[in-house]
């Protein structure tokens, strides 16, 4: 049997329970892998919330990235074997075993931790996949609003090797932690279009933005940094946000399309040291309702993950 955290409702946190289940073999390309480490995302809350997606078909579990070992290997898959460390992006990864498909499975690198691997597939591909969209070069100054959560602390890394110089927004309590990934920081507000053009050493010159909260006020601030006719060139964007609006679409910003082979290129960037993510809480797997709350509470600096 496998323990897993289902719940039976779409709500909040009091609708997660734990319990057991059967570990069914492997089908056609797929995997059963033991987790180890299992991310925890805004997208759980959405989903748990009934905003995600999902569909109404009952038990279902919270989840969308792990890593672990391979126990099982299915038909038809070739490139894994049992006792492969691995890590794999999906759904429902909230539990000790998982049924994955072999097509969205890596081998984790030796030096990569299985904390640091299962932290990647949803954040890390998320900001590569942006960053590409937005094609940020050794030439741009990109601004990443939000720029201290798990999302933000890949696109803050993730910019930097590909030789952009960058400035993240933040609250001020978090202004340090994006020095040390190589950020130049400003305050979130009303405030950010003026201290972003005060900026020294050219800083001020945004030429490409990441949008990961959203909100009226960022749309806005986007389109003062980079003007009306910034925000797309040789036929790209230039402004790209991962949180959709009537206001970004109004405003011509494009909304983030993922890349394939993103989770690849970052598990690259962290086996060469170059991707670190911070773990701001660890929780055992049958506390992931204090998990959840705690992402779903928000302000949460780098990434929150069960262990198993």
């Amino acid at each position: 049997m496998s323990t897993a955290i289902f719940y039976d409702r779409h709500g909040d946190v009091d609708a997660l329970r734990v319990g057991d289940e059967p570990v069914p073999a492997p089908g056609d390309g797929e995997l059963v892998v033991a987790n180890r480490v299992i991310g925890v995302n805004p997208a759980d809350v959405k989903k748990l919330a009934g905003k995600f997606g999902g569909g109404d078909e009952f038990p279902q579990v919270l989840g969308f990235e792990a890593a672990g070992v391979v126990e099982a290997v299915g038909e038809g898959v070739e490139g894994f074997a049992v006792g492969d460390e691995v890590v794999w992006s999906g759904t429902g990864a909230q539990r000790e075993k998982s049924v994955v498909q072999a097509a969205k499975t890596r081998v984790k690198p030796a030096n990569v931790s299985f904390e640091q691997a299962a932290v990647l597939p949803v954040a890390a591909a998320a900001a590569f996949s942006a960053l590409a969209q937005a094609g940020v070069g050794d030439k741009d100054v990109v601004l990443i609003h939000g720029a201290s959560g798990g999302v933000g602390s890949a696109a803050v890394q993730i910019a930097k090797a590909l030789g952009a110089r960058v400035v993240g927004s933040a609250s001020a309590a978090n202004h340090d932690y994006l020095r040390g990934l190589g950020a130049t920081p400003v305050a979130y507000g009303p405030g950010l279009v003026d201290a972003v053009r005060a900026l020294p050493d050219g800083l001020s010159a945004v030429t490409a933005v990441v949008d990961l909260v959203g909100s009226p006020e960022t749309v806005a601030q986007t389109v003062q940094l980079l003007g009306p006719d910034g925000l797309t060139r040789d036929g790209g964007p230039r402004a790209v946000t991962l949180v959709e609006t009537e206001e970004s679409l109004a405003a011509g910003i494009a909304t983030k399309t993922s890349r394939k082979g993103a989770l690849r290129e970052a598990l690259a960037l962290a086996e060469a040291g170059l991707l670190t993510l911070e773990i701001s809480a660890r929780f055992p797997l049958v506390e992931a309702a204090r998990a959840v709350q705690q992402v779903a509470d928000g302000h949460v600096r780098g990434k929150v993950v069960l262990e198993v």
